[in-house]
């Protein structure tokens, strides 16, 4: 490596001497993925769409519903393993028809987005009741599945009324854990299965029991599940004075306890449920009253992402024995909720020694609990129950994909060439010791003691800062042996392949169970697929704040194989755009998201399989909050900002042009407020020109409008804010 020996040696080194051993960079931890600073070619003769979607695992966790198609995009699997080629949606087609402008018969969204598919959906509810359907049919069991959709994983309003709609011929129902939940569920439950259950969990006040026993008198089929034991006086002396009879659960604290982090809430310290003994005082109250006929379901929750069937197995079968027990002390026992737990196969691994995997299939899961009820239920000469489920998670998280663009990366420098003259003027700025560092390492560069080097070289960057503080040394001094040493350092593999992707998103907003919790979620380009990924990368978000990164991903990897971005980047870099899609988030994320930096929510699109050219039509298109929406969160009033940015433009904005430039200023600050807090490609950015009184005007259109403005042939200054708007 001359280049290096030059600048390690002023005097040449002989041939073969400076670092001739391998500069091969330590093997990338997705096989096959050259590290980032090797020289690697962009020849995709031998990568192919099938060899990136073993990288990404896409089969593993997105089956059946997301596959690499021929062209290198990820598809959509609209209809699972029953999907036809021909009805295959490609990501990559939708982001188009959403980005581009409205002239280009697009939607002029911007990104980052979430793609609905409620087909999906469907074929998730299908598949789950399917499941069931044939556990009960293969084991002989006495009764049937009737699922609910916990309201809390997915409030959206158009997700929670599909679910009523796709579930009504199986009896779905929903389950609310708070009362604006209760109340949206009760509202979409009037256009529901009238067998469909709406179970009532979660803390109870006056307000939550009347609301419950008020839909009760709707005709919905609604139980009061008691969370604490006092709830059930409340209870009672609503149920008398509205003249209805309610039907009763009970959540159990179980004994079986969920080891892994969604298992807090199981066991005896749960947070949630009765003991035994409670359960017992509140069969023995409702004996007294004569309402021991309104005790019909039993309920308990392991935790989310039950990670094997034996656990599952151990649960439900301490659940049916306490279920048999309430049949036997009198109660009218109709219902067995086993809650949530389904989990989902986040990294493709099917483990059971991970909080983002699960070792079973949907089938083996609905065997397991069927088979466990009906063993206790004939060993105590019981009546087989009503199985349901809350089951959210497994529902809703394959129904969306977040799909964002990097916008730049963090590339290495390229150190230049040193010339004798610079090398010289370097040595002569440094102390002695700092030169004898400088010796040693030349000298072990020569012998090719690679580790020798690396002492060397930090011990030389260390002495170089020190003086820097200390004024001795000049900035271009310093920024000289900066590079010096990442020279070595690539030179003899010790370098960080890893480079940093800045993506056009907010993690705190969209993904906030990865910063929370450290949730992992498949993050996977939709695109250029058919081509081999070159470097290895970290996402970095909008955010002022060192936790808006992704470095953690799927298989416990550290960083995410990427392609090189083409023109450096979408957004401001004017190359081609790079987009990358967050799969399996269909659950909390939206809900949990907050306004960090003041970062909206992303816009939403729904798709829907059709038949049409590109298999796919936009059924639903909503913009994200603008700039103005999560101000207006923090209780500011943004047309009172407008008005003062307004004026004060107008106030130092007076000049000979007849108030074109304040008035283009005003046209500028409305459209920012209206706008996406998210970064716009330049081109679509109104300010795009600049006048010689170092003001900036909008595109040559607006220019037009806000000249014929200010020339007086203008409406008022409303028109102003509401032009902007369109």
């Amino acid at each position: 490596m001359p280049a290096l020996a030059c600048c390690v040696d002023a005097a040449v080194a002989p041939p073969g001497h400076a670092f001739a051993g391998d500069s091969s960079l330590p093997a990338s931890p997705f096989s096959g993925v050259p590290p980032a600073t090797t020289a690697v070619t962009t020849d995709s003769s031998h990568w192919s769409p099938s060899l990136s979607s073993d990288l990404y695992r896409i089969d593993a966790w997105g089956g059946p519903y997301f596959t690499v198609n021929s062209t290198g995009n990820v598809a959509v699997r609209p209809h699972g393993s029953a999907t036809l080629p021909h009805q295959e949606i490609d990501l990559l087609k939708i982001v188009k028809k959403v980005s581009d402008p409205k002239p280009d018969c697009g939607l002029g969204l911007q990104l980052p987005l979430i793609v609905r598919l409620p087909d999906v959906l469907k074929n998730r509810l299908e598949s789950l009741q399917g499941a069931f359907d044939l556990a009960i049919q293969s084991h002989d069991y006495g009764s049937h599945y009737q699922g609910v959709f916990p309201v809390k994983c997915n409030q959206d309003r158009f997700v929670v009324e599909d679910i009523v709609r796709f579930g009504s011929p199986f009896r779905f129902g929903l389950e609310a854990g708070s009362k604006p939940e209760l109340l949206l569920a009760m509202s979409c439950l009037c256009k529901g299965n009238p067998e469909a259950l709406l179970i009532c969990n979660g803390f109870k006040d006056f307000e939550y029991i009347s609301l419950a026993l008020f839909a009760r008198k709707l005709a919905l089929n609604t139980v009061i599940v008691l969370e604490q034991e006092e709830e059930l006086d409340v209870v009672i002396d609503l149920s008398k004075k509205l003249g209805v009879r309610p039907v009763i659960g009970a959540r159990a604290k179980l004994k079986t306890k969920h080891s892994g982090h969604f298992g807090s809430t199981s066991g005896e310290k749960g947070k949630f449920g009765l003991t035994t003994t409670q359960i017992l005082r509140v069969v023995k109250k409702l004996d007294h009253l004569g309402l021991l006929d309104c005790f019909q379901l039993l309920h308990f929750h392991i935790g989310s992402q039950i990670p094997s069937t034996t656990l599952l197995a151990d649960g439900v079968s301490e659940a049916a024995q306490i279920y048999c027990e309430l049949v036997r002390l009198g109660a009218h026992m109709k219902f067995i909720d086993i809650g949530g737990g389904l989990g989902i196969d986040y990294d493709g691994s099917k483990s059971s020694d991970s909080d983002i995997s699960v070792s079973y299939s949907l089938e083996e899961y609905a065997a397991a609990v069927v088979r466990a009820v009906r063993n206790v239920c004939d060993r105590k000469s019981v009546k087989h129950p009503v199985i349901c489920s809350e089951s959210g998670r497994a529902l809703v998280s394959h129904q969306s994909v977040m799909i964002f663009e990097a916008i730049s990366s963090s590339a290495c420098d390229d150190v230049p060439p040193m010339s004798a003259f610079a090398l010289q003027y370097f040595i002569e700025g440094l102390t002695e010791e700092a030169r004898a560092d400088y010796r040693n390492l030349s000298a072990a560069a020569i012998r090719g003691e690679y580790e020798a080097c690396l002492t060397y070289a930090d011990q030389l960057k260390q002495r170089c800062i020190d003086q820097f503080k200390e004024g001795s040394l000049g900035i271009e001094q310093l920024a000289t042996v900066d590079g010096l040493c990442d020279m070595v350092s690539k030179a003899i593999g010790a370098s960080d392949p890893v480079r940093t992707y800045h993506v056009n998103l907010s993690v705190f907003t969209s993904i906030p169970d990865f910063w929370g919790i450290g949730q992992t979620f498949p993050i996977v380009p939709i695109h250029r697929l058919d081509q081999r990924p070159v470097v290895r990368g970290i996402l970095s978000d909008l955010t002022c704040d060192s936790d808006g990164k992704i470095d953690k991903f799927i298989g416990g990897e550290s960083s995410l194989p990427l392609h090189e971005l083409e023109g450096n980047g979408g957004a401001n870099g004017g190359g081609q755009k790079y987009y990358l899609g967050m799969f399996l988030g269909g659950a909390y994320q939206e809900a949990l998201g907050g306004v960090h930096n003041l970062f909206g929510g992303p816009s939403v699109v729904r798709v829907s399989q059709s038949d049409g050219p590109h298999s796919f039509a936009v059924t639903l298109a909503v913009p994200g909050p603008s700039c103005s929406d999560v101000l207006r969160v923090m209780q500011h009033e943004p047309e009172l900002m407008f008005e003062t940015l307004k004026h004060r433009a107008e106030e130092y904005g007076q000049g000979d042009d007849g108030g074109m430039a304040s008035a283009a200023v005003a046209t500028s600050l409305a459209r920012s407020f209206h706008n996406m807090p998210y970064l716009v490609a330049s081109s679509s950015c109104c300010l795009t020109a600049m006048n010689n009184h170092g003001l900036y005007y909008c595109s040559e259109d607006d220019y037009d409008v806000v000249a014929d403005s200010a020339a007086g042939g203008g409406g008022g200054e409303e028109d102003k804010w509401s032009y902007c708007c369109a």
